[in-house]
């Protein structure tokens, strides 16, 4: 379903976005740092992989899987799902963030 928003709504659509890139590289950088430490598991077997193949790897994989599902929802921002999916992912960071910050 697409719908009409103003252009400042659409401006604000670009910080949480550009918040889920931020909050992306600090979940990396945590996750680097927890598994390397013995503190922690990575849970997706795929990057569980990279993490251990090599650290940058894992980043690098990380970030562009990100980006590259950004720029998907991006393009369909005039659709409900895709704002919705956007907010989600933000809110799924988010928490995940906080839960990794309890632990130092």
């Amino acid at each position: 379903m697409k719908i009409e928003l103003s252009h400042n709504f659409f401006n604000e659509l670009k910080l949480v976005i550009f918040s889920v890139f931020i909050l992306n590289v600090l979940d990396g950088v945590l996750t680097i740092i927890s598994v390397s430490t013995g503190n922690a598991l990575e849970a997706n077997p795929l990057m569980a992989y990279l993490i251990d193949y090599h650290p940058v790897l894992f980043m690098i994989c990380k970030l562009l899987l990100v980006y590259l599902g950004s720029v998907i929802l991006w393009r369909f921002r005039k659709n409900m799902l895709a704002i919705f999916s956007i907010f989600a992912i933000f809110l799924v960071y988010y928490i995940t963030i906080l839960h990794q910050l309890r632990f130092y």
